[in-house]
């Protein structure tokens, strides 16, 4: 038996992740297979299995490779310490909008994850995730929100423009500016908020 060295089991799991991003934004989640997966990446379906338990187990790792802009906000949200919390807010969430209008990968993934997948099956564990990085978002905003002043359950409000924003761009991406359109509606929203506590 040959030994393949990591950086060849890097490639195939890269093209096994490649392939799952591409079928699954043409097919759904449901419809893509895992064999279908494999024929896609040019391995066999035992390789997808040295790599991945199941799609799940594929789904998320697809997931964390480009780290949805929602969850990758969390960690730096968390520096909003300090000075200017709203300030650093606001340039948090109107840099979410400009990645996901501005990277092909993440628009991707985040079409895949919004509108390409039921959480029904083997995919039920997604959905646990799903909740659970919308909670941590919740709660990430909700902190910064009380370090300028302001009631954490308004959170709700600014997590939900964010996400509505980036669905209604999705579902026709040349109907708006999702950055312009975004920067307006998250100022807008901010400054309400900003005045409940002046």
């Amino acid at each position: 038996m040959v030994r393949r060295t990591k950086a060849e089991a890097q490639a195939t799991r890269t093209a096994i992740l490649d392939a799952a991003e591409h079928l699954f934004q043409q097919r759904g989640v449901s419809r893509t297979s895992l064999q279908d997966i494999a024929g896609a990446a040019g391995v066999t379906r035992g390789a997808v299995y040295w790599h991945f338990q199941d799609k799940s187990d594929l789904f998320n790792a697809m997931m964390e490779r480009v780290q949805l802009p929602l969850e990758e906000a969390d960690a730096r949200l968390e520096a909003c310490e300090g000075h200017a919390p709203m300030e650093r807010l606001r340039e948090l969430l109107i840099a979410t909008l400009a990645r996901v209008a501005g990277d092909e990968q993440v628009h991707r993934v985040f079409e895949i994850a919004t509108q390409k997948v039921e959480y029904v099956d083997d995919m039920s564990g997604v959905q646990q995730r799903h909740r659970q990085a919308v909670q941590t978002h919740l709660d990430t905003i909700g902190r910064c929100l009380e370090r300028a002043g302001i009631d954490h359950r308004m959170a709700i409000g600014l997590h939900a423009l964010v996400v509505g924003l980036i669905h209604s761009w999705m579902l026709d991406p040349s109907a708006f500016d999702l950055a312009a359109v975004g920067r307006r509606a998250i100022d807008a929203q901010l400054a309400g908020l900003t005045r409940t506590v002046s």
